[in-house]
């Protein structure tokens, strides 16, 4: 049987943001950055043109996805120690005894647990299958997104719609 996949990897697919995570123990990293870079891999059977997703859309949807991250700072608003509070002009965000205050337009808030690079690499994956399936009226069986943080570190998310158990929100 055969199978097919399309892959964008380049130096236009990059974001930089603004993160902090919870690690072990319970303690909560300083607030940092990362300039980001996103390979981006659709498999599924080829159409009546003999491909799977024209490149062009690929990297144009990946693209849209990434400019609303760039720049921002990425908070989670599922952590159940880190509270996340947001208002017109601005966000707080709480962990223990520190606070942060940002400008809401500086700020994504993310429906996730932590913003580490696995959850940042799933969630940039349903982002591009839900823009997908709105551009081509189909889901894609396959879905997989590489986010690394820099070199030699990256986080690999595989999603699949495909399976009748499959959960890509």
């Amino acid at each position: 049987m055969e199978r097919y996949q399309v892959r964008v990897a380049d130096d236009s697919l990059v974001f930089s943001a603004g993160h902090f995570i919870t690690v072990e123990c319970g303690t909560c990293e300083a607030l940092h950055g990362h300039d980001y870079r996103v390979t981006a891999e659709v498999g599924g059977p080829l159409d009546e043109n003999y491909y799977v997703l024209d490149f062009l859309l690929l990297r144009r949807e990946l693209r849209a996805i990434l400019d609303d991250l760039d720049h921002r700072v990425l908070l989670p608003t599922g952590h159940p120690l880190i509270r996340v509070v947001s208002t017109e002009r601005e966000v707080t965000a709480t962990f223990a005894d520190r606070r942060w205050v940002f400008p809401r337009s500086d700020c994504r808030l993310l429906p996730v647990p932590n913003t580490t690079t696995e959850l940042m690499a799933q969630l940039i994956g349903k982002y591009l299958i839900h823009r997908l399936e709105a551009k081509t009226g189909s889901r894609p069986p396959l879905v997989r997104i590489e986010l690394s943080e820099g070199y030699g570190q990256s986080a690999v998310c595989e999603l699949r719609t495909d399976l009748p158990d499959s959960s890509d929100g």
